[in-house]
């Protein structure tokens, strides 16, 4: 009988051993996979079973989290939704996560190792840290105030500090609420077609996910080019430059908005924004080195994250000679999102030296413990350091006796540029009203914000003039809260 007994002990103990290692193969060389299997709803219960958390402007918390009782119990809430979207995204239990909620998750949601001194022995417990906060780099004034001046129309600002490159202002208009896409009720659906649907595209982050022909801003890049490349060497000097401009092998002239553009020197081409000045200027720097100096600005570089990505700004290099002259007054092929354009303008106010904007100045745990911040930001010198002078001397002429008078600013220094991009069949449809610019306050060592806005339905007069009424109050409003805040 004791033999029995063993024998039946030994199985005992067989099947034993056999449970032990399957359940080692199944709950450690196997669990990423089951982790990953779309069945397996435990992952998506224990995220959304914590607070998610919080994104940051001026140390206040603009997102939150509401205890459902549910299965899936928190869902994402929003303060001022609308307003800081473009920054915040979405986070959806139906339809994921956008912008900072999606490239700052791990932190949010707790995942990231970063969170614990003791990440094997969580990955060991699975057990999920409380989510850590993201600490933004916006100024809460001056978003507020280009969301009040785009007032609803269609377009976008973008600002940064020049010194440093951290994004000050991300404005998109017309924007949406992120919290009506959090939940998983039947409302949620509903609200994700109609926003998809909505012919204004309420969704889409015109900042820095939407390409734009810059106009007349962009004759800060090509001034820029004629001054490295010594085709100008005195701003006074006339330019030998015809009125109409005949493109090089075409039968097609270029016009001004104004008259008295022929043979003017480059100072007064760019207060009145002279078309037929700035495109032979163009052809007379040559495609190489305005293509250079284009990239050297960002345009044509598609690695650039703030941590998410940002639409390319295109400058052509395989032009001929005509179309170059129409790339180098911003129209063609010529694309920029506000975001470039903010960093052209934050070069020129920085000496020359472009910083790489960023969004996220640090991230810490649920308990305030700094886990990682943004260090020190890349630059590069994109143009010399006396011709960023000469193009402060220029874009400040603009702003106190051209076309950007409506961006100046008491007690403070501005320097702008307007314009007005043509686009649509034949240039028919409504032009986009664009303003670059930056601001120093008397008392500032160094300008202390640039700034880019375009509005897409200004309807109005379709001379250059039209940036400067439509697009530079808005910047103004924006330096302005800047400079207080400084302050």
């Amino acid at each position: 009988m004791a033999r029995y007994i063993r024998h039946a002990a030994c199985f005992c103990a067989l099947l034993l051993v056999a449970l032990l290692v399957n359940a080692t193969r199944v709950q450690v060389f196997e669990a990423a996979a089951h982790d990953e299997n779309p069945a397996n709803r435990r992952e998506v219960i224990a995220r959304y079973g914590l607070r998610r958390g919080d994104i940051l402007v001026d140390g206040r918390p603009v997102t939150g989290s509401r205890d459902t009782g549910e299965q899936l119990r928190y869902e994402r809430t929003y303060a001022n939704g609308p307003l800081f979207a473009p920054v915040t995204g979405f986070a959806s239990q139906e339809y994921g996560t956008t912008l900072l909620e999606h490239t700052e998750d791990g932190v949010l949601s707790g995942s990231d190792p970063l969170l614990t001194p003791f990440a094997l022995w969580n990955d060991f417990t699975r057990r999920r840290n409380p989510g850590g906060d993201v600490v933004t780099t916006i100024d809460g004034a001056a978003q507020q105030a280009a969301f009040r001046g785009l007032a609803g129309r269609k377009g976008a600002v973008a600002a940064v500090e020049p010194t440093t490159g951290r994004i000050l202002a991300l404005v998109s208009s017309p924007s949406y609420d992120p919290e009506v896409l959090s939940g998983n009720d039947p409302g949620v659906g509903r609200s994700w077609a109609r926003l998809n649907a909505d012919r204004e595209k309420p969704m889409l982050n015109r900042a820095v996910r939407q390409t734009y022909p810059p106009g007349s801003t962009f004759k800060v890049v090509t001034a820029a080019a004629a001054l490295d490349a010594g085709v100008v060497t005195d701003l006074d000097a006339p330019t030998d430059s015809p009125a109409p401009y005949r493109l090089p092998g075409t039968r097609t002239s270029l016009t001004n908005e104004s008259d008295g553009c022929e043979d003017l020197s480059l100072r007064e081409a760019f207060r009145w924004s002279c078309n037929t000045v700035f495109a032979k200027l163009g052809v007379d720097v040559g495609v190489g080195d305005m293509t250079a100096t284009a990239h050297a600005f960002g345009f044509n570089d598609d690695a650039l994250r703030i941590p998410f990505s940002v639409a390319r700004s295109t400058f052509d290099p395989t032009v001929d000679k005509a179309q170059l002259a129409l790339s180098s007054i911003g129209q063609y092929n010529t694309r920029a999102t506000p975001l470039q354009m903010a960093m052209v303008s934050a070069a020129v106010a920085n000496g020359g030296q472009l910083r790489t904007p960023y969004l996220v100045e640090r991230t810490t745990t649920s308990r305030g413990t700094t886990v990682a911040t943004a260090g020190p930001r890349p630059g590069r010198q994109v143009m010399y350091p006396s011709t960023a002078a000469q193009l402060r001397e220029l874009m400040t002429q603009v702003v106190t006796e051209g076309t950007g008078t409506n961006a100046a600013i008491p007690g403070a220094t501005v320097g702008g540029k307007t314009g007005t991009a043509q686009h649509g069949i034949g240039n028919a449809g409504t032009p986009y009203a664009w303003f670059v610019s930056w601001a120093q306050g008397d008392r500032d060592v160094e300008p202390k914000v640039a700034v880019a806005v375009v509005v897409e339905d200004a309807a109005a007069d379709r001379g250059e003039i039209t940036g400067g009424g439509v697009a530079a109050p808005i910047a103004r409003a924006v330096m302005e809260a800047v400079l207080r805040s400084k302050e």
